[in-house]
């Protein structure tokens, strides 16, 4: 992306001789036309090339951002004629957690991509419809932040070695039929070849389970402060309360960026069900992978969005 400082000059040391071998993509932030035209042109100069193989809206993750981009004197309206020129093959998009603004990403039509967040930690709402939704309009789905920002890690200090736990997080990943590449960092060649050992192996249901215990036994201080898993083992409540949806909420409401902490008690108001059906019957807790005090956090929730709708 022309946003990740000298990224785009540094592939291009190696891409630039054997720009046949490689399906090439980069992102641009630009919003309007004048801004895409002009960061494109820099994109194609620092990959030393003439084309790019998929380029794409980078973090488009507000509908007053979606309105702007695809404006007349868009961004969108540029990349198109940048299409048309051959600059650039194909058009895509990468948005984070708004899922009206993926919709309407979807339904539009313009784009033969879309970049989705998608990790065991932290899955921003895509699982269940937007990555099917996609799928069903013939998008291909790129799944980004696979391992939570480098979270999702057992290796110790500065090890580079193969790692089998963020292996065992990409299977997880390509298990589902709708993903259609999965981009983690890499840092070492071993890590390369491990890696690419997941997209054989999609991980069964039955594996399922011991991957999030082993993510829980890691003990780690996760980037948005998670504690639930969203592995849904906990249900079915007896009183039906969606024991997942309020960790998440609390989760959003608490740890997430200033700007989107409402977007928890929106999740949290749009529940039928809330935190205070719970009768602290603990039914649950045995079958929490990460011994989480489910009946405790409710009570959180409850105090957390007292005077909700």
């Amino acid at each position: 992306a022309r946003s990740y400082d000298d990224s785009e000059a540094k592939i291009a040391k190696a891409l630039a001789r054997r720009r046949s071998e490689y399906v090439l993509a980069t992102k641009t932030g630009a919003a309007d036309a004048a801004d895409l035209t002009s960061e494109l042109e820099a994109s194609l100069r620092e990959l030393q090339t003439d084309h790019i193989d998929l380029y794409q809206l980078h973090s488009v993750s507000d509908l007053q951002r979606w309105q702007r981009v695809t404006a007349p004197g868009g961004a969108l309206q540029a990349a198109k004629k940048a299409q048309q020129q051959g600059k650039v093959l194909h058009l895509g998009i990468s948005i984070h957690r708004d899922l009206d603004t993926m919709r309407a990403a979807i339904a539009c039509g313009e784009f033969e991509s879309i970049m989705l967040a998608y990790n065991p930690l932290d899955p921003e709402n895509v699982r269940e419809e937007i990555m099917p939704l996609a799928h069903r309009a013939a998008m291909s789905v790129i799944i980004m932040k696979p391992l939570s920002g480098g979270a999702l890690s057992a290796r110790v200090g500065e090890e580079k070695t193969a790692d089998p736990l963020a292996v065992d997080c990409l299977r997880l990943i390509l298990s589902h039929p709708e993903v259609s590449v999965v981009i983690p960092g890499i840092e070492s060649p071993p890590e390369i070849e491990a890696n690419v050992t997941a997209a054989d192996r999609p991980m069964q249901e039955a594996e399922k389970e011991s991957l999030l215990r082993r993510i829980a036994a890691l003990g780690k201080s996760f980037r948005y402060g998670q504690v639930c898993l969203q592995c849904g083992y906990c249900l079915p409540c007896p009183n039906e309360v969606p024991i997942p949806k309020i960790m998440r909420a609390i989760m959003m409401a608490r740890e997430y960026p200033e700007n989107l902490r409402p977007m928890g008690r929106a999740l949290y108001d749009s529940l039928v069900v809330k935190a205070d059906a719970c009768e602290e019957c603990e039914t649950c807790l045995p079958k929490c992978p990460a011994s989480l005090r489910i009946p405790q956090r409710l009570r959180e929730a409850l105090a957390l969005f007292a005077g909700g709708a």
